[in-house]
């Protein structure tokens, strides 16, 4: 079995050099900061994304690949239909075949109480017009009809989508690229430069760059940078496992979940693998610090999270990772340059297993591949996309909990219009960074 290939040994694809000044500076080269540069350099705006390690290195590469409409918030909803539009978009624009393809997401169902939690967000798919449907027995195992045992039901979304990340996000990149957006990688931010309460500049580990608007979109790490400049956020970051098969029969085009196992066909042929839902959180300072705010959903899924006493070293949440630094000497994020957690083996067993045992026609299941990622995850399950209150001119887009991937395109228009100050066309009234701060309850989104 090999591990994952994204680490510091993959040639740098972007090196340009560090301007002296750039209206915007994007930090973080994942799908939301790529496509938040992409989209304020089509308006003509000299904007520069940096990267402190490579482009999709972390979760933007590791995630399960689903384009989904399926199973999201209400107000994540019309940013992910708008995403569903512009994936089409750019994988035509980008000119390589990212593995983009319609062939749906289904939910499966062992029993009423899910069929009911399916049930309310039909509702919330009617109202936007997506094409979710409810199945009953008999139409799940027609559509599935491989699968070795039964199910309650199911719900599906034949209009949702899948690509391969590792493949999509470097295609945006160079395409940004092309379109004049500065992209360096292997250069890490290290601090804001704030003169009279405001971004005036970026200080990076190659020199300063003047700017009087950045965007932090750092994933696992935004918590990290941000406390440094005074700004809470409860983010936290949990490991999931996932795995990949060699090519196998086709058993479903699209994408397919339930509470054990989760599965997606690939381009190549084979399966991405994870188990439907679980996932471990390494306990440090921000888990105590936040705890409190995560109770909601601990209790509303008291299973799903298992714990470890400590992250690696140098991990954003670590005991031994300094929260504080000066921008002329080495910060936690060169230390680190690519997240890449272990999987965890007994992880890697159940999906295994559980894959197995839905489909008995396989004499062996051909793992070829795994690895992990670390899910920035928020109380609530859905983001913080918002000005910051505390610094003008710093624009925050995290906490996709582990949404990223198909919303994508959508939340990096969103935030390039954020930016700019024009009008967003969503109400973002739900992702507000105030929220956990204000008095307001704690509202989960879908766990789905």
């Amino acid at each position: 079995m090999t591990s994952f290939p994204f680490t510091e040994a993959l040639p740098i694809q972007f090196q340009a050099p560090l301007p002296k000044a750039s209206e915007v500076v994007v930090i973080g080269g994942g799908v939301i900061g790529v496509t938040t540069a992409l989209f304020l350099g089509r308006r003509n705006i000299s904007v520069t994304l940096l990267e402190k390690g490579r482009i999709a290195g972390e979760q933007s590469s590791r995630n399960w690949g689903w384009i989904r409409q399926q199973g999201r918030d209400a107000d994540e909803l019309p940013v992910v239909i708008e995403a569903q539009r512009l994936w089409r978009q750019l994988a035509e624009e980008c000119g390589e075949d990212i593995g983009l393809r319609q062939a749906g997401v289904t939910y499966l169902a062992r029993t009423d109480k899910e069929m009911a939690g399916f049930a309310k967000f039909l509702k919330i798919a009617e109202i936007h017009g997506v094409d979710t449907r409810l199945l009953d027995q008999g139409e799940t195992a027609r559509l599935i009809p491989a699968m070795s045992r039964s199910f309650k039901g199911a719900m599906t979304t034949p209009s949702d989508m899948r690509a391969e990340p590792w493949v999509a996000v470097s295609a945006l990149a160079r395409l940004a690229a092309r379109e004049g957006v500065t992209i360096i990688e292997n250069c890490a931010a290290r601090m804001l430069d704030i003169s009279a309460g405001r971004v005036s500049g970026v200080w990076t580990e190659q020199g300063r760059i003047a700017t009087s608007s950045a965007v932090v979109a750092s994933g696992a790490w935004t918590s990290l940078f941000l406390r440094a400049h005074g700004v809470s956020i409860p983010q936290l970051s949990v490991r999931a496992t996932v795995a990949a098969t060699g090519p196998m029969p086709e058993i479903h085009s699209g994408a397919v979940a339930d509470e054990h196992i989760a599965f997606r066909r690939r381009q190549d042929g084979g399966y991405t693998l994870a188990s439907g839902g679980t996932s471990q959180l390494y306990v440090g300072p921000d888990a105590f610090r936040h705890a409190t705010k995560f109770v909601p959903a601990l209790m509303a899924n008291p299973f799903g999270t298992s714990y470890l006493p400590a992250a690696p070293r140098g991990y954003p949440d670590s005991w031994s990772t300094p929260r504080r630094w000066n921008a002329d000497e080495e910060s936690p994020f060169e230390r680190i340059r690519i997240l890449n957690p272990a999987p965890k083996a007994s992880a890697l067993r159940d999906i295994e297993r559980e894959f197995a045992a839905l489909f008995t026609q396989f004499k062996t299941v051909p793992i070829k591949a795994s690895w992990a990622g670390m899910i920035d995850a928020m109380p609530d399950v859905v983001p913080v996309v918002d000005r910051a209150a505390e610094i003008p001119g710093l624009v925050i887009a995290t906490g996709m909990s582990g949404h990223g991937f198909g919303i994508g395109p959508g939340m990096g228009r969103v935030v390039s219009d954020l930016v700019q100050g024009n009008e967003i066309g969503h109400d973002l009234h739900r992702f507000r960074q105030s929220r956990f701060s204000d008095g307001s309850p704690i509202k989960l989104g879908p766990s789905l």
